[in-house]
């Protein structure tokens, strides 16, 4: 049973109100459900969003920020619980290991780094945890057609590929991240692939 997901999310709240209002969803369904929201302790965009809504619902949040960007005055202050860390690397690993599972709204360069960081994670069998993209408003179209053009070329496995578990809605994509059975699966192209479950 999945305790938190880490929710990785724009520091802006980008051009179009679904992002926000997908951001609020998935802060609502975590609270509704019981589960943590595990996420960068910011108070802006659509990070701020996700755990104002979850935090509305009653639920409990952990923001991990490093002290960098508490300096800067852009921490929530009004979490269950903020973690001060000296750094990106140490708030990353410290997300991870608080996480159960990963999610990624639409967002810049940093939550692409994240996401993809933790999918390798799984894809390399150090973490069984699920990886979800909420693809609003078709932002991650060109994000999965590129992962198909991975698996086209022989870069990577089917098997890889299916660790992305993307939908249109917080509410789908929760749904997947909840219902993901882990696998191992060979890093390298030719072997075969085994249940772990």
């Amino acid at each position: 049973m999945i305790q938190s997901v880490c929710v990785f999310c724009g520091s802006s709240c980008g051009s179009r109100p679904e992002y926000k209002r997908a951001a609020e969803e998935m802060g609502a369904l975590l609270a509704s459900r019981k589960i943590r929201l595990i996420y960068g302790g910011g108070n802006v965009g659509l990070m701020g969003a996700v755990a104002d809504a979850s935090l509305a619902a009653g639920g409990a949040v952990t923001g991990v920020i490093p002290q960098a960007l508490m300096d800067r005055e852009i921490a929530h202050r009004g979490l269950t619980e903020l973690r001060v860390v000296k750094s990106m690397h140490e708030r990353k690993a410290m997300m991870a290991d608080l996480a159960g599972a990963f999610v990624a709204l639409p967002g810049g360069f940093g939550t692409f780094e994240e996401f993809f960081e933790v999918l390798t994670w799984t894809q390399l069998g150090l973490q069984q945890k699920a990886c979800g993209l909420v693809n609003v408003m078709g932002y991650y179209d060109s994000l999965l057609s590129l992962l198909e053009k991975a698996e086209e070329e022989g870069f990577l496995p089917a098997a890889h590929r299916k660790l992305v578990l993307a939908a249109d809605s917080a509410g789908e994509v929760l749904e997947l991240v909840m219902d993901f059975k882990p696998r191992v699966a060979p890093k390298w192209i030719g072997g075969s692939v085994d249940d772990v479950s």
